[in-house]
């Protein structure tokens, strides 16, 4: 029997709110890839954040109306069935329950406190990391202690192609009234 893996990513976070750096990084992954799919995994919480901004649902309605002529991205909410709000298990719960070869996908922002993350490198050696760039964040990321961890086959970076958007510059500037 042929061991045929499906290749999806997983752009996993509150998404408070989801914006067009969210779609663009989804779109470069699923064309330089080759992804089947990406998974939006939304949290009611990020457990290495505060309380989000915007609620659950309105975050929900917001990434549906953002992907919603993508048919190859997906959203999908995990914690209530997997009782977690960790990637590890939700990681653990897709490759247990498909035939999926997992790529991972956060911003160069995220790999500088990846080495927090719950089991982290053991969600290492279940996934390929994909590494975006972000304005401001690279040079502090390719410093990070995540990078002793990491061996060059099992890390995809996205370099020059800056994203300049974040969902802490929306909310200040809803905040701020701009």
């Amino acid at each position: 029997m042929k061991n045929n893996l499906e290749n999806i990513g997983v752009l996993g976070g509150s998404f408070d709110p989801p914006h067009k750096g969210h779609l663009y990084v989804s779109k470069k992954s699923i064309k330089n890839l080759k992804l089947k799919k990406v998974i939006w995994a939304i949290t009611k919480k990020n457990p290495l954040k505060k309380k989000p901004f915007f609620s659950f649902k309105l975050r929900k309605k917001l990434c549906r109306k953002i992907i919603k002529k993508h048919k190859k991205i997906q959203l999908k909410h995990y914690e209530d069935k997997l009782k977690s709000k960790t990637s590890i298990n939700l990681i653990k719960f897709l490759k247990k329950r498909h035939n999926y070869k997992i790529f991972f996908i956060i911003g160069s922002d995220n790999l500088i406190n990846f080495h927090k993350w719950k089991n982290y490198k053991e969600l290492l050696k279940m996934s390929k990391l994909v590494v975006f760039s972000r304005k401001g964040f690279d040079t502090k990321a390719r410093k990070s202690v995540i990078m002793k961890h990491l061996k060059s086959k099992n890390i995809k970076f996205f370099k020059n192609l800056k994203i300049d958007i974040s969902s802490t510059q929306l909310r200040t500037k809803i905040i701020n009234g701009n």
